[in-house]
């Protein structure tokens, strides 16, 4: 690898994980949120069935973003 990529290539992973780590926090919100909102899925509303796939979606993919995040960033350090 030429020296001169190797800044490019640590900004870059560091830009992808720093974009990963906020959708990840977007996630976590908005897990939290759906819980507060439907009292741990006890008041959904007629037809609010959604509220189950996002009770599973949401922090599956804020666990996925995360691990995305975390290992953008260990790639950025070792760049």
């Amino acid at each position: 690898m030429a020296p001169s990529s190797r800044p490019a290539r640590r900004a870059a992973f560091g830009l992808a994980a720093l974009l990963l780590a906020s959708l990840c926090a977007f996630f976590v919100f908005y897990t939290a949120r759906l819980l507060y909102v439907t009292r741990g899925l006890s008041a959904t509303r007629a037809g609010g069935q959604g509220a189950y796939v996002g009770a599973v979606a949401f922090p599956l993919l804020a666990v996925i973003l995360g691990w995305g995040a975390w290992r953008c960033a260990r790639a950025a350090r070792r760049a």
